[in-house]
């Protein structure tokens, strides 16, 4: 039977969360040239998958934080997961915002975070690892334990372990990109020709196809 990496990358290539172009890259809202575009909310749509998702989760934390109290999505894209995966486990849940709300209470996190609680940080996706560090940085500046992080897919960049490194902040992940590609390559979503262009471009996102 397949590990739970294998079978959600299985799950999110054929939803069409996942798309591979490495002819035809898309362009990310940073400005890199990519062969590879994910959007998790189509999981959302998904109740089977959206299901495993959230017991994924559940189990995930319940195995490296047995102590985590609070769990706290990152918004937009983590509420929802965050939401389905505390209420199996029972736990208590807050999204954090960007940035603090420019009216009424101003607040950046969303929901009640007692001081010092243990958090565990529910994502969607990593790519440099900026805006999910930026929560945590939110948390932590609340008051919040954070015991670390987990995600739906990485894309396994250097520069977000690195950044993750730095922050001290653990890292687990879901599904990854290592995975999604022999998968896609296995089920002949990729040509194998095309599997080192697609490595390539993890090596060096910013410079690749320049």
């Amino acid at each position: 039977m397949d590990s739970i990496d294998r079978k959600l990358a299985a799950g999110l290539l054929g939803i069409g969360a996942v798309l591979l172009r490495p002819e035809d890259p898309f362009t990310w809202a940073s400005g890199w040239r990519s062969p590879i575009y994910c959007d998790n909310r189509r999981i959302l749509s998904d109740p089977e998958l959206r299901s495993m998702v959230a017991e994924a989760f559940a189990a995930k934390v319940a195995e490296l934080y047995p102590e985590a109290e609070v769990l706290a999505g990152v918004a937009t894209g983590a509420i929802a997961h965050g939401v389905l995966a505390a209420d199996r486990m029972g736990k208590p849940f807050v999204y954090v915002r960007p940035k603090p709300k420019d009216h009424g209470t101003g607040s950046q996190i969303e929901g009640n975070l007692p001081e010092g609680a243990k958090v565990v940080v529910i994502e969607d996706l990593i790519s440099t690892g900026m805006s999910s560090l930026a929560a945590v940085d939110a948390l932590r500046k609340a008051g919040a334990d954070v015991l670390g992080m987990v995600a739906i897919f990485t894309y396994g960049f250097d520069l977000a372990s690195e950044r993750f490194k730095e922050a001290g902040v653990p890292l687990a992940t879901l599904s990854n990109y290592g995975s999604l590609i022999d998968v896609a390559t296995s089920e002949g979503l990729v040509k194998p020709s095309d599997t080192e262009v697609l490595q390539r471009w993890r090596e060096d996102p910013a410079g690749w196809n320049k």
